[in-house]
């Protein structure tokens, strides 16, 4: 166990910046960089030491940015090079640190590489996986593909190039080939990439899909969801390219790597990131944001918190250290999800929420709007959704031929436009994001919530925040302790930090009723209470509806 001293990583808390919905300096629509910079002091008060970035690179956006064109540049829709600069200056003057988004299992079709590599004599071609048709069928009629994979957004991993008369694969959207790492070549390019930000001030990145890197077969896979899976998840080769860049660059930097791992359970997140790898130094998971799901976050079923309690304590007490989150860019708002949504428990599951996660063992990572409340966008129909994943789940459901309602109801609550929204700073034109007209529609609920209503106030969701990024930020229990479950009755779930001869003790009610936790409270005696979202002074055997006490000393 990793105890007080630690990196400064462990220290801190993130806060994740979706770039186009952060803010807008100029009126376009779109958030950029000048916008960030004009919002650090907030970032600042709130008590966060690093910033996690989306990506802010060159793209067409055929997935929101993770399509990059262009490794070495900003964007212009975000702003320059020299914008991100003084971003990083900006940040540092505050103490605070950047990480940015690494998105190198696959390019843009549209990034240099890709548009050279369809030429079959360019040096490029090895950049790709290109595959001649199979012999089956007309020629790049689909039916010829080289195998029968499904990728992560429901569609065929192979497109017919006709230039190059073969067919390169993509495990996400046509637009996104995937990288080919037999490849050494490839494997320096990323070197380069990641030499290039390291020394422009960058503390490390978020790494996106880091566990798929790695294709083993191009063989046909076994039938079921994603065929082919069991040749590029989690490979003995991704471990090898981890180790190598870790080794040759991220080792020589004081930096941190953080990586988004599919379809991983403990053991293999533990061959990622314990320390011993000397691969990545956390993952994010996202069993615990599933615990009310029967298929991915598409399609739902009863929430029940001794479930939620089970699987954080398996991947609490399972890693050395956790990457702990609610939120981010592609999940629904948290408040909407396990909380109360918009209703009169709105403020008290959303303050729960907060003391939930800056009390389990690990880095927080809050996503912007979260620390104030933000809940799920008010869609009125699938001509306000621009997300390409949701809509592919919708044309996947028809087929099955799932009644247009159900679709809806289960899509709009799990689609990641749900976080994608902009930013609700305030009550006035366009919830002060933007100018102009924003990329993405506004929820309309942003009168009621907002930053400018609950700045400065302490008793608000906001103020929370604020006091539980500062009581973790204070506290080895709550920065290293073991995590030690108590159990479960009904809506309550109650776990220990215990480091030492120190204890502190954590209930949550997650329930718009009152609550009796017996037993459990036999588990937290002793302590005072150092934070409740009640405003409780003293433990008592009942606990409010979506009251969260967190007893310390």
């Amino acid at each position: 166990m990793r105890q007080a001293g630690g990196k400064w990583w462990q220290e801190r808390a993130v806060y994740q910046i979706y770039p186009r919905s952060f803010q807008d300096s100029n009126g376009d629509g779109i958030g950029d960089i000048p916008g960030i910079i004009s919002r650090l002091d907030d970032i600042e008060a709130l008590g966060a030491g690093v910033i996690w970035l989306s990506p802010v690179y060159p793209s067409p956006d055929a997935d929101n940015g993770y399509d990059i064109a262009d490794y070495r540049d900003i964007d212009p829709r975000y702003g320059t090079l020299a914008d991100m600069d003084r971003l990083i200056a900006e940040a540092g003057r505050r103490g605070i640190r950047i990480i940015m988004d690494l998105v190198i299992n696959h390019t843009s079709d549209e990034h240099e590489w890709f548009r050279k590599s369809r030429d079959k004599d360019s040096p490029y071609r090895d950049y790709y996986i290109w595959r001649p048709p199979r012999g089956r069928g007309p020629r790049g009629s689909g039916r010829d593909r080289p195998n029968n994979w499904t990728g992560f957004f429901l569609e065929n991993t192979w497109t017919f190039d006709e230039k190059s008369g073969e067919y390169y694969l993509h495990l996400f959207h046509k637009k996104q080939p995937d990288l080919n790492y037999r490849n050494p070549r490839v494997i320096e390019e990323v070197k380069g990439i990641l030499r290039f930000w390291l020394d422009r001030g960058i503390a490390g990145f978020r790494c996106d899909v880091i566990n798929v890197l790695y294709k083993s077969s191009l063989a046909d896979g076994r039938q079921g969801p994603l065929p082919g899976m069991e040749f590029y998840v989690c490979q003995e080769g991704n471990h090898e390219i981890l180790r190598e860049l870790r080794r040759d660059v991220l080792d020589k930097y004081d930096c941190v790597t953080v990586g988004e791992a599919v379809m991983v359970d403990v053991e293999r997140a533990k061959l990622l990131c314990d320390e011993s790898r000397k691969e990545l130094d956390m993952i994010f998971y996202f069993e615990h944001l599933q615990v009310d799901r029967l298929v991915e976050r598409y399609i739902p079923k009863k929430f029940r918190p001794a479930r939620l309690l089970d699987v954080l304590s398996k991947w609490q007490r399972g890693l050395e250290w956790n990457a702990v989150y609610l939120e981010n860019h592609d999940q629904c708002r948290i408040v909407s999800h396990y909380g109360g949504g918009e209703g009169e428990y709105w403020e008290a599951s959303a303050k729960l929420l907060a003391a939930l996660e800056l009390t389990l063992r690990g880095t927080p990572f809050i996503y912007q709007g979260q620390e104030i409340g933000m809940t799920n966008f008010d869609f009125r129909g699938f001509g306000e959704v621009n997300d390409v994943e949701t809509l592919n789940w919708n044309r996947f459901l028809k087929r099955f031929h799932v009644p247009a309602r159900l679709r809806w109801k289960w899509l709009k609550e799990s689609s990641r436009d749900n976080a994608r929204t902009p930013v609700q700073w305030s009550a006035g034109v366009n919830t002060g994001f933007s100018a102009g007209k924003p990329w993405l529609g506004i929820n309309g609920n942003y009168t009621r919530i907002n930053y400018e209503s609950q700045r400065g106030d302490d008793n608000s969701v906001l103020g929370f925040y604020k006091k539980m990024i500062a009581l973790r930020a204070g506290s080895d229990v709550l920065k290293y302790g073991e995590f030690r479950p108590l159990g479960a009755k009904g809506s309550v779930i109650a776990y220990q930090r215990v480091l030492g001869d120190k204890a502190w003790t954590v209930l949550l009610n997650f329930s718009p009723r009152a609550a009796r936790p017996g037993p459990l409270l036999a588990g937290a005696a002793g302590g005072s209470v150092v934070a409740s979202n009640t405003g409780r002074t003293a433990m008592a055997e009942t606990l409010l509806p979506y009251e969260a006490v967190v007893l310390g000393g």
